[in-house]
Order: structure tokens, then C-alpha cells, then sequence
């Protein structure tokens, strides 16, 4: 591997560190505040994040797809398919564990049962990427002969139309793909305009400086009549305020923007993680990102146990200090379980796909497990 592919696979792990830190963040404040029936300091935070959390989570898992889309159907299938299939289950069935008690006790033992096959089809709590994924490449395989702007224009449409159906997996493929699509079909160009900003920091810190107000603009300013009545419902449960950058087409134009700007601040990062002040803070974040799918996957229970604890102790008693030790928890707590398992050896399940969930007879080399999505 060359210094400039090394440099570039830097600042993508950095870039799905920070988002994956938003997205336990998102679950951890907003689940705390629902608790204590009221907002904390780190709710501003989490709306800031808002128009481009998932935008460059989906834009980033994109980015390399063109180097394995033309790979036969059997290994595509494996390494885009199976893998996801298999993580999808397996933390599906240990997430339900946890909550089947309060289903039965709810609906029934027949209602747990009924719960649990519907996650086949409607995605169980905070695993709907994992699912989606999936969905992504096989859609983006069969569409790859496409003109990509006539794809793009289309994917574009679906996410600005009110689609809201109800079904979690069509909702969420019309507001997501147009990303993913994007971090696909303009990966060389990402990757040039991470490199020309990181030789540049001066403008690229520059750049981000506005986009950031503009961005709080959008956020924090409520958006005027008629156009405050299109912003979908789903936006205000995801820590929206109702500001202008939920509404239609200010919506992508904001995802594509806050996207492009932590591709920017990922790339001035790698460049400084070799300074003393950064030398364990971008090597973190780094980790954080290139084992972003293990965080996703396992960060609901000490987020969850952490909530409860912080919550009935009464020992801290500010909501938006409690939401912050809440996503420390959540980080942290994949992070301690990982290391366990790489510790003692057990538990490799987890986080590595066993050899008879592979449909491929070159299945992926043994330490790689959760994190070969990326290949």
C-alpha cells in the first residue's frame, strides 16, 4: 500500500469514526431526554448533527464499491449479502433477548413470536443500517450500467418526495440512497477533494467555518409557513427542531454539504495525527472508524444499562451530563467487549462470521470479520 492510499483509508476511518460517535450519540440523548421527559444541553448537539449524520455514514460505506462491483454475483453476494445477512440475525436475536421479558409480559409469548418475525421485514431498533446496507449494493449492482446522473437525478427525487410509508426499509432507501449512490459513483472525486483540502488547511478550515453557521442556520432557524408543513414527522424524533434543513431539497442539499465537510475535517485530521496534541485522539478516532460496524452493532446495552443506572441513581442529576456519560458508555462499552473477545478468544462470533456462513470458497481471512464490509 502506498503513503497516499494509506493517507486516504486515514481519513475515511476517521470520518466513520465521528459518525459513528453522532449516531450513538443521537440514541443515547434522545433516549435519555424521553426517560426524563425533558432536553439537556446535548440536544442542541444532536440537531446540529441532524442533516448529516446518516447522509455521510451511507456517502462513506459507498465510497469503495467500485473496486468490488464487478466481482462474480457468488463473492459479491458473500461479502455484500451474507454478511450483513449474518450480523442482521445474530444481534437481532441478541437485542430481542433483551427485550422479548417486557414483549411477553406486554402481548403475550404468541406477541414476542410475532415481534420477532416481523424484524425480518421491518428492522428491529437501532439495526436498520445494517439491514439497509444490503439492499444498497444489490440495488447499486443491478443499476451499474445505468447512466449515473439519470440514477442520481431519480435517487435525488425519492429523497425529496414525502415518501412515508410506514415500512421502515422503503422510507429509509428513498431518503438514504441518493448518498450511498453518490459515495459510489463520485468516489474519485472525494477522494481528490479530501487530498486538494488536506494540502490547503488554511482554506479548508476557511470553507468549514461556513458551512458550519450555515449549517446552524438551517438547524436552529424554524422554517417560515407553508414550508414548515412539509417537513416530515420522522425528522422531529431524530432530533430535528423543525428548522430549514428538514425541509425538501434544503434536506439533500444539507446532507450533501455537512457530508462533504466531514470528508474536510477527516482529511485536515489526518494530516495532523502525527502532531503531539492529536497523536492519541485521531489514532482513537481511527480505531472508532475502522471498527465503526462492532460499535453500531453492540452499543444498545451499556448504552441502555447506562441510561437506567444514570437515571434511577439520582447521583448525577443534570439530563445533559447524564446524556454525555450515557454516550461514553455507548462508545466505550463495544469497545471494552471487543477487546474481551480478542482477549480470551470467546465470543469471536460476534464479531467475525464463523466459516459456514460464507457462501464463497475464498471466505474472508480470520481476524477481518465485521470489519471487511469495506474491501
Amino acid at each position: 500500500m502506498s503513503t497516499g492510499e494509506k493517507m486516504r483509508v486515514d481519513w475515511v476511518d476517521i470520518a466513520k469514526g465521528i459518525c459513528i460517535i453522532f449516531v450513538v450519540m443521537m440514541h443515547s440523548v434522545l433516549g435519555v431526554e424521553n426517560e426524563a421527559g425533558t432536553r439537556g444541553w446535548m440536544h442542541p448537539v444532536v440537531s446540529f448533527a441532524q442533516p448529516f449524520r446518516m447522509p455521510d455514514f451511507f456517502l462513506i460505506s459507498g465510497l469503495f464499491l467500485g473496486l468490488v462491483i464487478d466481482r462474480s454475483w457468488q463473492r459479491y453476494a458473500d461479502r455484500k449479502i451474507i454478511h450483513f445477512a449474518y450480523f442482521y440475525l445474530l444481534w437481532l436475536t441478541i437485542q430481542f433477548l433483551f427485550k422479548a421479558p417486557g414483549i411477553v409480559a406486554e402481548s403475550g409469548l404468541g406477541g414476542a413470536v410475532s415481534a420477532y418475525l416481523l424484524a425480518l421485514v421491518q428492522p428491529f431498533g437501532t439495526l436498520w443500517f445494517i439491514y439497509l446496507l444490503p439492499i444498497f449494493f444489490v440495488v447499486t449492482r443491478l443499476v451499474k450500467s445505468i447512466n449515473v446522473w439519470i440514477v442520481l437525478l431519480i435517487a435525488a427525487a425519492l429523497e425529496t418526495f414525502p415518501i412515508h410509508t410506514g415500512w421502515l426499509v422503503l422510507d429509509e432507501f428513498c431518503s438514504r440512497y441518493v448518498f450511498f449512490f453518490a459515495g459510489y459513483a463520485f468516489a474519485p472525486v472525494i477522494f481528490n477533494l479530501a487530498h486538494w483540502l488536506r494540502q490547503r488547511p488554511l482554506t479548508a478550515l476557511l470553507v468549514l467555518a461556513v458551512w458550519a453557521l450555515v449549517n446552524g442556520w438551517l438547524v436552529f432557524h424554524p422554517a417560515s409557513q407553508p414550508f414548515a408543513g412539509w417537513i416530515p414527522e420522522e425528522a422531529h424524533t431524530s432530533g430535528g427542531l423543525g428548522g430549514w434543513s428538514n425541509v425538501p431539497i434544503v434536506s439533500l442539499l444539507a446532507g450533501f454539504a455537512g457530508a462533504l465537510a466531514i470528508v474536510s475535517v477527516s482529511a485536515l485530521l489526518a494530516r495532523l495525527g502525527t502532531m503531539p496534541a492529536a497523536q492519541w485522539f485521531v489514532p482513537a478516532l481511527r480505531w472508532l472508524g475502522a471498527h465503526s460496524i462492532v460499535v453500531y452493532l453492540a452499543f444498545f446495552l451499556p448504552m441502555a444499562v447506562a441510561r437506567t443506572v444514570l437515571l434511577r441513581s439520582g447521583i448525577v442529576t443534570d439530563v445533559g451530563t447524564i446524556s454525555l456519560l450515557t454516550v461514553i458508555c455507548g462508545v466505550l462499552g463495544p469497545v471494552i467487549l471487543y477487546g474481551l473477545v480478542q482477549w480470551t478468544g470467546y465470543g469471536r462470533f460476534l464479531f467475525e462470521r464463523p466459516q459456514w456462513a460464507h457462501i464463497d470458497r475464498a471466505p474472508t481471512p480470520r481476524g477481518k470479520g465485521a470489519l471487511a464490509s469495506a474491501e
